[in-house]
């Protein structure tokens, strides 16, 4: 069980001492998971030279020799560095785990660990996921003239093309306008150069890194829990820092924007706030799902503040979130040049078929349950079975947002259900959609029982992908050593020694 933060006031640092607390740090015991979690993510920036989602013909590898790293013996030693590494950081970060939970670490070690682990990925190739190529190539289509909301990628024929998975080749693009921009940009400063297109958005991504640093811990100050678990759980998780950061995800973006408009809004900051959540949802259509509980903090204040009635506070803060929703939206919209056509792809989805949503393993046990005995088309199982679970989503939702109104750790508890939700009972899903409920549980879900359980769900999502992109869900060997890894994982953290009751965190830095 994890203590809360004393919200005690602390004296802003220049840059000289925060530069000195961390040189001090680098060389205290308390640093030793970051540096195990350094040394791994160097390894899986050498080992995804070769292991990872790279070109099918890398000229910088070979301009230097080193293509050999992605065939035969050398990809088997590039897979061994890369796996390597990620069993260095899940150690790394379940040893930080434990630490966290027995009241020995800080939000400073926290910050710090993460730059820690951080800067060999950034400058990674692509490691667990291919995306980022669709990313470039549609940003290209707008950059050239076209509809990246009409046409895929395929419709452009150019280099970036040919790095593109071939199931997204004729996918339209799912994104909001925002990221859809920051694509095209992207192609604007790097051309057609893949390597520096990747680099650069990667580099965009880190904003939504920094705000998730900065709002976590204040949304856990909010409800009375602790700093430093909050960004253990979602800013340290390998699942975020590999997938979203290595891998090169707009998730970081939206997760970074949208918490950081949740904790502006419980701040007062209302207009702010759902400001950047609208944003958030103009990189991916996720963040709206915190929105509508973002009406109940913002009529509650109203309500508190003002005196204004129930009714008559629910209706200014309706209107006035739509309207900031609406105007925010539409300039976005005008500026990157794109209508609404995005929300038509949001289907595009559905051509992922793995175990990473009830739906689809329903209709994978099923096929293999029943198959034997009577013939059952396996497709026919999943339609009903995805139909199934966006019925579940549509009755969820509203009971949720009903259920969760009568204060700000209601609403955030709210918003974390409804996502977990939704990434459960959606037609697909990948690993890296759990930072979702990540970023916005990161505050609640803080006892014992639940820090265990998100070290062995997130230990499994983490290596059930494979470095190259695809997935192991359909290989038993695979499945089974995922699974053994977060029992490991799980056990680990349920069995961590306790914080003594009167110990304190330290408060977070001005």
């Amino acid at each position: 069980m994890t203590t809360p933060d004393t919200g005690t006031p602390t004296v802003k640092r220049s840059v000289a001492q925060r530069l000195s607390e961390l040189k001090e740090f680098a060389s205290a015991p308390q640093a030793r998971p970051a540096k195990l979690g350094f040394l791994g993510s160097l390894l899986i920036t050498a080992g995804g030279l070769g292991a990872g989602s790279t070109k099918p013909h890398d000229p910088v590898l070979e301009s230097i020799h080193m293509s050999w790293l992605r065939f035969g013996h050398g990809l088997v030693l590039s897979s061994i560095l890369l796996w390597t590494g990620v069993a260095l950081m899940l150690i790394a970060w379940l040893a930080l785990g434990r630490r966290v939970m027995a009241g020995e670490t800080t939000e400073f070690m926290m910050r710090a660990t993460t730059g820690f682990w951080l800067a060999p990925l950034l400058l990674s190739v692509p490691v667990f996921s291919r995306d980022t190529y669709s990313y470039l190539a549609q940003g290209a289509l707008l950059r050239d003239g076209f509809d990246p909301y009409a046409v895929g990628p395929v419709a452009n024929p150019n280099v970036l093309l040919d790095n593109v998975s071939p199931i997204w080749t004729i996918t339209t693009a799912p994104y909001g306008p925002v990221f859809i921009l920051i694509a095209k940009l992207v192609t604007v400063v790097a051309g057609n150069h893949v390597i520096l297109g990747t680099m650069l958005l990667r580099l965009c991504m880190l904003p939504g890194l920094a705000l998730l640093i900065w709002a976590a811990p204040r949304l856990a100050h909010h409800i009375g829990t602790s700093g430093a678990t909050a960004l253990w759980i979602c800013v340290l998780n390998p699942l975020v820092l590999i997938h979203l950061m290595g891998g090169v995800h707009n998730e970081m973006l939206m997760v970074g924007l949208m918490t950081a408009g949740i904790a502006l809004t419980f701040a007062r900051r209302h207009a702010l706030g759902i400001t950047l959540v609208t944003i958030a949802v103009a990189v991916k259509a996720t963040a709206a799902l915190a929105l509508p509980f973002l009406v109940w903090v913002w009529m509650r204040h109203l309500r508190d503040q003002r005196g204004y009635q129930p009714v008559r506070a629910f209706a200014v803060a309706t209107a006035m979130g739509l309207l900031i929703f609406v105007a925010v939206f539409g300039i976005l919209s005008a500026v990157a040049g794109v209508g609404l056509g995005w929300l038509t792809a949001l289907a595009g989805s559905v051509k992922i078929i793995n175990w990473l949503t009830v739906p689809t393993a329903a209709a994978n046990v099923i096929h293999w349950a029943v198959n034997g005995f009577v013939p059952v088309d396996f497709y026919a199982t999943l339609r009903v079975t995805r139909f199934i679970g966006i019925l579940i989503i549509a009755v969820s939702l509203p009971l949720l947002w009903w259920r969760y109104r009568r204060d700000d750790r209601g609403a955030l508890t709210g918003m974390a259900w409804s996502m977990l939700i939704v990434v459960l009972f959606v037609p697909a899903a990948l690993p890296w959609y759990y930072s979702w409920p990540l970023a916005v549980a990161s505050p609640l879900a803080q006892s014992r029982r639940w820090i265990a359980v998100i070290g062995g769900l997130s230990t499994w999502a983490m290596v059930i992908f494979k470095p190259d992109g695809s997935h192991g869900m359909y290989s038993w060997t695979h499945f089974a050593m995922a699974t053994a890894a977060a029992l490991i994982a799980w056990r680990a953290l349920y069995r961590a020694p306790e914080a003594p009751a009167e110990q304190a965190e330290e408060p977070l830095a001005a």
